[in-house]
């Protein structure tokens, strides 16, 4: 069973950073393909980056302004996010790619303000 826990969400001033964390509660095979995503409001689900076997890709939004990272044990997921735009307010999603399922968060609400 795959169970991810998202926080690190809240209200940042744009220009600022802020730091995502997803615990990952998996089997150790779950936790090689992760990534997060993100839906703003009246938008669709979208990828921010994506980390598999060490190997990272970014969406073009956030390239160079985003990096997503996990420790060791792989049991936290995290996204830093930096020089933070209006359009970075969304909710943050963690996703797990397992078996050939996706398992999902609940989310972390972003809200950047000026």
């Amino acid at each position: 069973q795959v169970q991810l826990l998202e926080s690190g969400g809240g209200s940042v001033q744009v220009g600022g950073s802020l730091r995502l964390s997803c615990a990952v509660s998996a089997d150790s095979a779950c936790r090689y393909s992760m990534a997060w995503y993100r839906q703003a409001p009246g938008k669709e689900r979208a990828l921010v980056a994506s980390i598999a076997y060490g190997s990272t890709k970014y969406a073009d939004p956030v390239k160079d302004l985003a990096t997503i990272s996990t420790e060791n044990t792989k049991s936290t997921l995290y996204l830093q996010m930096n020089r933070l735009k209006f359009e970075d307010t969304a909710r943050y999603y963690c996703k797990s790619n397992c078996g050939g399922v996706a398992h999902w968060g609940n989310g972390t609400t972003v809200v950047t303000s000026s």
